[in-house]
């Protein structure tokens, strides 16, 4: 049997609005779909606009017919930037805080962490989603990380990224409403996007030989989601003895946003589409169960702790931690303390979600 072309798959062609045109052109029309969806989501104001674009224009072409897919060593490299991401948003006054109140930070990760384990097992021993599909997909943690790790632990990474995107955005939106009409908290708008700032170039190329180098041995000792891991621990811990200072431009961290966004999205069949439509219901009842969840926290941190509503209000909001830092940033909150305790459950979740899943996945097995 001859080998399918570059930048298709295995699977036989499928008759689409995209088949007849050529490989090179599919990729162009992908890139400029993606442009424009990414487009009207920043103006939106859409948390994650630069994956959530890319990935809107590969379902759309992908169930019409455009088999594409994205190369393996690209993805790997996304993989390390993501990783690099993640270490640049940890330092000193976050360990400080967490160091002055842990047993706090600890509780109320490890009830978020168990409310939502419960959820997904729930929802995978009632079929709505396939095996620890449903786990992954209800993890609070920062969503990008989420789907690598999910995809390595073998759940399904596009319905994964359906109910971790779809939580996003309606965690986001209820985070800016609560803070404006309930708080009267002006602001929670994101700063404008530098696409070309100026750059350091030669701690550019240490960032990125480094979180390569990282990458590749992640990749050749087989650890999960060690292309993401490992680039994540050795740039967040020679940045934390100042031997780098971690470099990523904008436009840079788009290229990387793109193609996790595609290789997402081209994975998509309308099969998949019927199954995420079907499964909406109760993915949705789950995500207002966990912010409801989550308000019952802040309201204990308030009353037991002291600590103001709102900064217990968006220090328990489960994710995304890049929208929730946008809200808390232009508001008046104990910032310190939010970002603290969304970097923690982070951090919680990318150590235990591997040995949750794998017990999960024991337990439906029975």
């Amino acid at each position: 049997m001859p080998s399918p072309p570059p930048g298709s798959t295995d699977r036989p062609p499928d008759p689409g609005l995209f088949t007849p045109f050529p490989a090179p052109v599919r990729w162009l029309m992908l890139f400029g779909f993606s442009l424009v969806i990414s487009a009207v989501l920043v103006v939106a104001h859409i948390p994650a606009a630069l994956l959530l674009g890319p990935m809107l224009a590969a379902i759309l072409m992908a169930t019409n017919g455009a088999r594409l897919s994205v190369p393996k060593l690209p993805f790997l490299a996304a993989h390390a930037l993501i990783g690099c991401i993640v270490a640049r948003s940890l330092d000193v006054g976050i360990i400080s805080t967490f160091a002055a109140d842990w047993p706090i930070f600890l509780a109320i990760v490890l009830a978020v962490m168990a409310a939502t384990t419960l959820l997904g097992y729930l929802m995978a021993r009632n079929g709505t989603l396939p095996g620890t599909t449903a786990v992954w997909g209800t993890s609070a943690g920062a969503a990008s990380a989420m789907l690598l790790m999910a995809e390595a632990y073998g759940a399904d990474a596009r319905l994964v990224a359906f109910m971790q995107y779809l939580r996003v955005v309606c965690v986001a939106s209820a985070a800016s409403m609560v803070a404006a009409l309930v708080f009267h908290a002006s602001g929670g708008h994101a700063q404008p996007i530098v696409w070309f700032p100026a750059v350091d170039w030669i701690e550019l190329a240490k960032t990125l030989t480094i979180a390569f180098a990282a990458s590749a041995l992640g990749y050749f000792l087989r650890i999960p989601a060690g292309t993401m891991l490992l680039p994540m621990i050795a740039t967040a811990v020679l940045h934390g003895f100042g031997y780098l200072t971690i470099e990523l431009p904008t436009c840079l961290l788009a290229i990387a946003y793109a193609l996790l966004g595609w290789k997402i999205g081209l994975g998509f069949t309308r099969r998949i589409l019927r199954h995420a439509a079907h499964a909406f219901p109760q993915i949705a009842a789950s995500i207002i169960v966990l912010i409801i969840f989550c308000g019952g926290l802040a309201v204990l941190l308030w009353q037991v702790m002291g600590i103001d509503p709102l900064t217990a209000y968006l220090a328990t909001s489960p994710g995304g931690l890049d929208s929730i830092a946008i809200i808390a940033a232009s508001t008046p909150v104990d910032l310190s303390f939010v970002m603290a305790l969304q970097t923690v459950r982070f951090l919680l979740v990318l150590l235990l979600g591997g040995p949750i899943s794998t017990f999960i996945a024991r337990r439906l097995d029975r």
